[in-house]
C-alpha cells in the first residue's frame, strides 16, 4: 500500500521548524506565503513536484490528544502517496507517526 512521505520536525519553540517549513514550500513550488500553522493546526497547500500534488504543513502544538489529529482526516492524509506531510511538535501525537516518518531535529546555536 502506498502512502504518504512524513517529515517530522522537532525542536524547541524558536529552533528553525516552521522557516524550514517555508523554505521546503518554496523549493516545491508553494508561491503563496506559508504562516505558521499554530492556531489553525493545519494547512494544506497544491503543488506538482515529482509525483506530489499536496503539501500538508501541521502544527501539533496546541493538540493535547492524538484524537484531535485524527478529526482533522490525519488517516486519510497518510494514506495518499501524493501527500507530503510536515508536522511540528510530533512528539505530541507520537503515536500517530509512522514508524518510517523521515526525523529532522532543529537546536539553536550557541
Amino acid at each position: 500500500m502506498s502512502k504518504a512521505t512524513v517529515i517530522a520536525l522537532q525542536g524547541e519553540l524558536g529552533a528553525g521548524k516552521t522557516t524550514f517549513a517555508q523554505a521546503f514550500g518554496k523549493i516545491l513550488g508553494v508561491e503563496e506565503p506559508m504562516p505558521s500553522p499554530t492556531f489553525v493546526i493545519m494547512k494544506s497547500y497544491d503543488i506538482d513536484w515529482k509525483g506530489f500534488k499536496k503539501l500538508i504543513h501541521i502544527d501539533a502544538y496546541r493538540l493535547d490528544k492524538e484524537e484531535e489529529l485524527t478529526h482533522l482526516g490525519w488517516d486519510e492524509l497518510i494514506k495518499n502517496s501524493e501527500n507530503v506531510i510536515l508536522i511540528e511538535w510530533p512528539e505530541r501525537v507520537e503515536k500517530l507517526i509512522p514508524k518510517d516518518a523521515k526525523r529532522i531535529h532543529f537546536k539553536h546555536e550557541k
